[in-house]
C-alpha cells in the first residue's frame, strides 16, 4: 500500500518488516483495521504537518498488544510496576497503555511520542501532541468503520484535527453514558479539555 522508506529512527528495520511482526501478533481481521488506520494516520498527518513516518509506525503499532490475555497485562502491570489501579480496568484500556510496554519489549521501539499515541489512543488525554491527536482520530475514522455519523467524523477530520478529537470524544462518552458503561476517568479529563475548551 505504502511505498514508505524508514530512516530507521524509530524502528530498526523496513515497514514491511514491522507489518510481518504485527501480521503474527494479530488476527486478520485486526490487522486489516491497523491498516486502515495506519493509511488515515499517514493521511492526517500529510495535512497536519506530523512526521509521517512516526505516524505510519504508530498506526500500525496501535493495536498490536488487542489481542493479549488479561493475564498476560495483569503480568506486566506487575512486572512494570505500573499504576496498581489499571488491574481494574480491562483490555480497552490496558491495549494501549500497557500494549505500549509490549511493544517497547517486543518490538525495542523507545521513541516516547510514538509509545505515548499507543497509550493515548483509545481514551485521549487532556495532554495530546498532534501525532497524539492524528493515532486517536485515524482509529475512529479509518476505512473499515462502520457507524451512524462516521461520514462527518471523516469530514471534520481532514478539515480541523482538534475539533475531530472533540467529534471524537464526546462520540464515544455518549455511547459509554447510554450503554451504562463505566467511564475511565481519563476520558472524563479529555472532555472536559478538548470537547468543552473546543467548542
Amino acid at each position: 500500500m505504502f511505498d514508505l522508506k524508514y530512516r530507521k529512527d524509530y524502528f530498526a528495520g523496513s515497514r514491511d518488516e514491522l507489518c510481518a511482526k504485527i501480521q503474527q501478533s494479530v488476527s486478520t481481521k485486526r490487522y486489516q483495521h491497523i491498516l486502515g488506520v495506519e493509511q488515515a494516520a499517514v493521511q492526517l498527518a500529510q495535512e497536519n504537518n506530523v512526521d509521517v513516518e512516526k505516524a505510519s509506525i504508530s498506526g500500525l503499532v496501535h493495536d498490536y498488544a488487542k489481542e493479549r490475555s488479561t493475564e498476560e497485562f495483569k503480568r506486566v502491570i506487575e512486572k512494570k510496576h505500573l499504576d496498581p489501579d489499571l488491574l481494574k480496568w480491562n483490555n480497552f484500556i490496558w491495549h494501549g497503555v500497557v500494549g505500549a510496554e509490549i511493544i517497547a519489549d517486543e518490538l525495542k521501539i523507545d521513541d516516547e511520542e510514538i509509545l505515548n499515541a499507543v497509550r493515548r489512543h483509545t481514551v485521549g488525554s487532556a495532554v495530546m501532541t498532534q501525532l497524539d491527536k492524528v493515532v486517536y482520530v485515524a482509529d475512529f475514522i479509518e476505512k473499515g468503520r462502520v457507524f451512524p455519523d462516521v461520514d462527518v467524523a471523516r469530514t471534520i477530520a481532514f478539515n480541523n484535527l482538534d475539533q475531530a478529537v472533540a467529534f471524537e470524544t464526546k462520540h464515544t462518552l455518549q455511547y459509554l453514558l447510554a450503554a451504562n458503561k463505566t467511564i475511565y476517568p481519563v476520558a472524563i479529563e479529555t472532555y472536559n479539555r478538548w470537547v468543552v475548551a473546543v467548542n
